[in-house]
């Protein structure tokens, strides 16, 4: 992750342009307060500003002694910002902007907000509380796939809409009327009878768990054409169209073709893929260096960073609203192998 971090730093460094700005690396280790307190010591010691990181949000509580420095973190879990902490991430915040504002726009009246019994769940809970939604419903999973099946299958009132099913054919079979025959052959065709209780669906998951959420969906003959299927930023993995069977994905995300047009770059310059993680660090130089600009070469402190205005980056716009940083993101649907801005 650091090397990939530099690399992009080098990247964003080279299209600057500008030998007035440097880049001083240190290893800060990874879950290692000790070597991270001591890496940002000696960029103290360079007379160093601004510091890219540190990634994660953990790390912050580390920071108490370098109050005079100005840290710009990729992490995504608190957009507030803070006296000297700017985490420029993709938090659940600005994705549940983005979701609100596309389940209004479709005009959708039910929808239940599901993600799984772990660790994160108290965290999603204090994220989700202000969602404006009509009949919004909370749903929490197992998310041992042994168990998940069942809750499911308990949201989707699959047993009951499955035994409509068996009545209704038993009900057809003694009858001999054409009628009676095409609606018998038409059910035959069905695994239930009768909708599911919500029209839109947000799923806050991520890898194999949401593959199994969305495929438990599928199993518990969720209707794709009538429930709006939504989960939050994905990266553009192009493994959900190969392990799942929804037809049409929705979730937030950057801009598609920035990402793509950075990951291209990247790929031919260094051979390999970058992190998705990476663009945020190579947007935060360009931040830097535009502020840097915009106050005549000078940074005094956090409060340089935050204008009224939108801040266009690769990544998309931000602005600053009630104290935190929200992205602006765009909303795509993951269908036929495609990503495709909607």
């Amino acid at each position: 992750m650091g090397q990939s971090i530099m690399l992009s730093l080098q990247l964003a460094l080279t299209e600057i342009g500008d030998d007035n700005v440097k880049i001083y690396p240190r290893d800060s280790g990874f879950n290692n307060p000790e070597k991270l307190i001591q890496a940002l010591a000696s960029l103290r010691d360079e007379n160093v500003k601004i510091v890219i990181g540190p990634i994660s949000h953990e790390d912050f509580k580390n920071l108490s002694d370098f109050k005079d420095m100005i840290f710009i973190s990729p992490s995504n879990i608190n957009p507030r910002v803070q006296s000297n902490i700017l985490s420029i991430g993709i938090s659940l915040e600005s994705q549940i902007t983005s979701i609100e504002n596309f389940i209004k726009e479709n005009k959708r009246k039910k929808t239940v907000i599901m993600y799984p019994k772990n660790k994160y769940a108290n965290l999603i809970d204090s994220k989700i509380s202000s969602i404006d939604l009509d009949n919004k419903k909370i749903f929490k999973y197992n998310s041992d796939p042994k168990l998940l099946t069942a809750d499911i299958e308990k949201l989707t009132n699959y047993k009951q809409r499955k035994k409509n099913l068996i009545s209704r054919v038993k009900l057809l079979e003694d009858k001999d009327d054409e009628v009676s025959k095409l609606e018998l052959k038409r059910l035959e065709q069905m695994y239930t009878i009768g909708k599911v209780n919500f029209d839109s669906v947000i799923i806050i998951d991520f890898g194999d768990s949401l593959k199994s959420v969305l495929t438990s969906l599928v199993y518990s003959d969720v209707d794709q054409e009538e429930v709006l299927i939504v989960t939050v930023n994905q990266w553009f993995d192009k493994s959900i169209f190969l392990e799942n069977s929804i037809k049409s994905l929705y979730y937030p995300s950057v801009n598609i073709k920035n990402f793509k047009k950075y990951t291209d770059k990247y790929l031919e310059i260094y051979g390999v893929q970058p992190s998705e993680i990476t663009i945020l660090t190579y947007d935060a130089l360009g931040l830097i260096y535009y502020i840097w600009n915009k106050k005549n070469y000078k940074i005094s402190s956090l409060k340089d960073f935050i204008m009224k205005d939108n801040i266009k980056g690769k990544i998309g716009t931000f602005n600053f609203k009630d104290g935190k940083l929200i992205q602006k993101l765009d909303m795509y649907r993951a269908s036929d192998k495609k990503f495709i801005r909607f």
